[in-house]
C-alpha cells in the first residue's frame, strides 16, 4: 500500500452526499480554521502533511511581486490573483499588465490553455488553445513585469533559481512561518512548492491581519474586483461580491483558502481532488462564524426531484 493510500494521507470527513437519507458519499480531505486571535478554532484530517497549494496562493505570490517594485492599478493586480475565467474583461486587463513594458502575450511563459469559465468556454469554441486564455495568464504577466523592472530574465522567470521565484518562496514562508518544500511544476509551468494546510491557514491568517503596505494592497485589489478573481458564475467571484470584506481563493485539485478582515481564517483540501462539495463546505464555514452569505446548496436528483443534498460536517 502507498503510503498516500494511507488513512491519515486520506483525511477526515469533511462533507456528506445524502441520497433519501442514506449516506451514498464521502468527501475527506484536512481543514483548518483559524480564530480571529489567530489560534485554531477545528482542525479535521491530518493538516500537518504537505499538499500542494496549486492557485490559492496566488495573492501570497503578488505580494512577494508588489515587495519587488511591481507598480499596478487595482484592477491590473487583481487578476496577478486569478484564476480567471477566460473572458474578454480578464485578457483586457492581462494585455494591459504587458504593454506597460512594451510586451504581448508572446512574452508568456505559462501553458497554453482555453477559457476555464463555462460561458467563456461557450464562446471561445474550437479555437485552439492560447497562453492569454489559460487561467494563470494574470498571474505570469505579473511576474513578467516584476522581472522587467528589476532587470531579471524575462526567459526563464519560472524556473525555481530565479530570484522573483526565490523572492516568493521568502514571501510565502515568512508568511506561514513554514519552510516550503517538494519544489514542482503547477499547472501552468510556474513553480509549486508543498506546504502543510496548517501553514497555509496561517499563511492566510498572516496576509488577513497584515498591516504591510503591500499586503493591504494586494487584499484590496481581490476584494474590489472578485469578478476579475476568477468570473461570473464563480464560487470565489460569487461570494467575495455577495459578503462584504471576505477573501477567497481557490486551487486547483480541492484546495481553498478564505479570511474575513477581523482574522477568521480557513484553509482545506479535499483528499480526492474534487471540488464538488466546495460550495457546501464554505458556506458552512460562513455560518459557523455568523456571516450572512448566499446558500451554496448542492441538491442531489433522484428521477427528476430532489432526493438529497451534499453537506457538510461543520
Amino acid at each position: 500500500m502507498s503510503e498516500l493510500s494511507t488513512p491519515e494521507y486520506r483525511g477526515g470527513v469533511l462533507a456528506e452526499l445524502i441520497r433519501s437519507g442514506v449516506v451514498e458519499s464521502l468527501h475527506a480531505g484536512h481543514l483548518v480554521l483559524l480564530k480571529s486571535d489567530g489560534s485554531i478554532d477545528c482542525e479535521i484530517g491530518t493538516p500537518s502533511l504537505p499538499i500542494f497549494p496549486r492557485s490559492a496562493v496566488k495573492s501570497l505570490q503578488a505580494s512577494a511581486m508588489v515587495r519587488a517594485g511591481l507598480k499596478l492599478s487595482p484592477e491590473q493586480l487583481a487578476v496577478v490573483c486569478a484564476s480567471h475565467s477566460g473572458s474578454e474583461e480578464h485578457f483586457r486587463v492581462i494585455r494591459s499588465i504587458l504593454n506597460l513594458h512594451g510586451l504581448d502575450e508572446s512574452a508568456l511563459r505559462c501553458a497554453l490553455g482555453n477559457p476555464l469559465g463555462r460561458e467563456e468556454s461557450a464562446a471561445w469554441g474550437s479555437n485552439a488553445p492560447t497562453r492569454l486564455a489559460m487561467n494563470c495568464s494574470g498571474k505570469h504577466a505579473g511576474m513578467i513585469a516584476t522581472s522587467v523592472i528589476n532587470g531579471w530574465d524575462i526567459e526563464n522567470y519560472t524556473d525555481p533559481a530565479h530570484p522573483l521565484q526565490q523572492a516568493i518562496q521568502q514571501e510565502i514562508e515568512t508568511l506561514a512561518t513554514e519552510k516550503l518544500g517538494n519544489i514542482a511544476a503547477d499547472g501552468c509551468g510556474a513553480p509549486l512548492f508543498s506546504i502543510s494546510t496548517h501553514g497555509l491557514a496561517r499563511a492566510i491568517y498572516s496576509l488577513t491581519t497584515s498591516l504591510d503596505p503591500v499586503h493591504l494592497e494586494v487584499l484590496n485589489a481581490v476584494r474590489s474586483y472578485p469578478l476579475l478573481v476568477a468570473g461570473s458564475g464563480r464560487l470565489d467571484s460569487r461570494l467575495m461580491s455577495a459578503v462584504p470584506g471576505l477573501f477567497m481563493k481557490e486551487g486547483a485539485e480541492g484546495v481553498q483558502v478564505l479570511s474575513m478582515p477581523d482574522g477568521r481564517t480557513a484553509a482545506f483540501k479535499f483528499a480526492d481532488g474534487s471540488a464538488r462539495a466546495s460550495g457546501v463546505l464554505v458556506h458552512s464555514i460562513l455560518t459557523r462564524w455568523g456571516v450572512d452569505a448566499p446558500s451554496e446548496r448542492v441538491d442531489i436528483l433522484g428521477g427528476g426531484r430532489v432526493v438529497g443534498e451534499i453537506r457538510s460536517v461543520l
